[in-house]
């Protein structure tokens, strides 16, 4: 099969939908089939990669609110891709103006949404959700799940990547939902790799000894990682326990994270690891890993966490609660400092962690994506 995949969120600076797409190439190519991602970019190319897939870079304006990305603006120009390339599956990852192009698009191919966002707990429920329930939200977003419901009647296939997600999607309406949890790469990021004098380095950056609690964060600056709030969960948490925070992430720190770290001598912002391999060390020589975004469909970094041996703190909802609570994990209330800091101090106290099930690799993600596609593609054919 040809599969063409319409990413509006793929970016050479990107971090976990590019980590995803870069292994889907791969994946794509040992198992006989051609990928090849449209993107949008600075200028108009074609980048090539082995076995046949390919990025196809498409010039496309920045998106206003993040300079890290750009988003598709001339349909006939995607059109005009899609015309050349003649998918036989089509997907596209991001519910707003691309996945109406693609739904517009004039082909054969089978189109599948693959749900790799969910802008309603990135925003409207972190915004809203101090005053009002979901349902509430809900509500008044009515016009959004309608623009959901739309898509779905026009699509194959709507992927999701965590139960709670494909929950709400049905809640929402919408019919043609299949869950297709994603996973970690296999071999990488195991409990081997930790490293004590690794770990003791990272506590003496954080101005503590070696029998101090080290938590290590993974993750953009972007204000739905709630890295504040996590800042400010370790700083009251760190009142009946000695312990450090080793934050990971990219970009400028935004004024609200700078100032909730303060002088706080135990948290340190850290620039992001691009080298796998170190990544996985660092990873498995923490103790363990707070995360404090609701609003993740998968989550890499906590199923890289799991897989590496440590204990996890995530909230409760979302596809990082999912995994914690599979992988044995401790929950906390989303966006609840408190609570999350009552998390960390249970960790710290000893906390007996659940043995739970190992994350499942990207093999498994990808063999069960193009057996859904394959299997469709046959019945199409048969027709």
């Amino acid at each position: 099969m040809k599969i063409v995949d319409v990413c509006a969120f793929y970016t050479p600076r990107g971090g976990g939908v590019r980590t995803y797409i870069d292994q889907k190439l791969v994946a794509g190519a040992r198992a006989g089939h051609e990928i090849v991602v449209i993107a949008p970019g600075e200028r108009d190319g074609i980048e090539r990669r082995g076995d046949g897939a390919s990025i196809r870079w498409l010039r496309a304006p920045r998106f206003p609110l993040d300079g890290n990305y750009r988003f598709f603006s001339d349909r006939a120009a995607l059109h005009a891709a899609l015309d050349q390339e003649k998918p036989d599956i089509l997907e596209v990852s991001s519910p707003w103006r691309s996945a109406s192009m693609v739904a517009d698009w004039r082909g054969r191919a089978r189109r599948s949404l693959i749900a790799h966002a969910d802008p309603l707990s990135a925003y409207a429920y972190r915004w809203f959700g101090p005053v009002a329930s979901h349902r509430t939200i809900d509500r008044a977003f009515d016009w959004y799940w309608r623009h959901l419901r739309r898509l779905d009647q026009r699509f194959d296939h709507v992927v999701s990547a965590s139960e709670s997600l494909s929950r709400r999607l049905r809640e929402g309406g919408l019919a043609k939902v299949s869950t297709n949890p994603m996973g970690i790469e296999p071999g990488r990021f195991t409990p081997n790799r930790r490293d004590p004098a690794l770990r003791r380095q990272m506590l003496a950056l954080c101005g503590l000894p070696e029998d101090a609690l080290l938590l290590i964060g993974v993750g953009r600056h972007a204000p739905e990682k709630r890295w504040e709030m996590v800042v400010d969960a370790v700083a009251m948490a760190s009142a009946a326990a000695p312990l450090g925070l080793v934050l990971i992430g990219g970009g400028d720190p935004r004024r609200a994270l700078r100032a909730a770290v303060g002088g706080n001598p135990h948290v340190r912002l850290v620039e992001p690891v691009r080298d796998r391999d170190a990544l996985a060390r660092t990873m498995a020589s923490a103790d363990a890993l707070i995360h404090g975004c609701e609003a993740e469909t998968y989550c890499f970094v906590v199923a890289e966490a799991i897989a590496s041996g440590l204990p996890v703190i995530a909230p409760d909802e979302g596809g990082a609660g999912d995994l914690a609570r599979a992988g044995g994990g401790r929950v906390y209330r989303a966006g609840s400092a408190p609570d999350a800091a009552a998390a960390i101090r249970d960790v710290a106290d000893g906390w007996a962690r659940p043995i739970g099930a190992a994350p499942r690799t990207m093999e498994d993600h990808f063999a069960d994506l193009f057996t859904l596609y394959a299997e469709g593609h046959r019945s199409r054919h048969a027709a």
